[in-house]
């Protein structure tokens, strides 16, 4: 399990759960790495902020994250973490590697509102 302040998704099943019964989701699929932790953060200084949004991670090295692995969204990426956001239990928008705060916001802001 992954050392953070967010919820974490164990299994497709919570996986699914979160995605279909709330509007807006970002969950970050990753490892405790210098690429993920700060991902990690941003996503945990945020939850206050943007409380129309579920925040959520995943720990990329458990079989039931096929289910972010597998994304048609996520076949390119090379780096970690995967960052998948999620409306209507639909992606909307997919990111690898490092994000800052301003990409995350902004990402959050054009597909979530504040």
């Amino acid at each position: 399990m992954l050392r953070t302040n967010l919820p974490h998704i164990e299994s497709q099943s919570e996986h699914s759960d979160l995605i279909n019964n709330n509007e807006n989701v970002m969950v970050c699929c990753g490892r405790m790495g210098p690429m993920c932790i700060p991902v990690y953060e941003i996503m945990e200084d945020l939850q206050s902020e943007y409380k129309n949004v579920k925040f959520a991670d995943m720990d990329f090295d458990i079989p039931d994250a096929k289910v972010i692995r597998s994304l048609p969204e996520c076949r390119t990426f090379q780096g970690l973490p995967f960052t998948i956001y999620y409306k209507n239990g639909k992606v909307v928008k997919a990111t690898s590697s490092i994000q800052s705060l301003e990409d995350v916001t902004a990402i959050l802001n054009e597909h979530f509102g504040k």
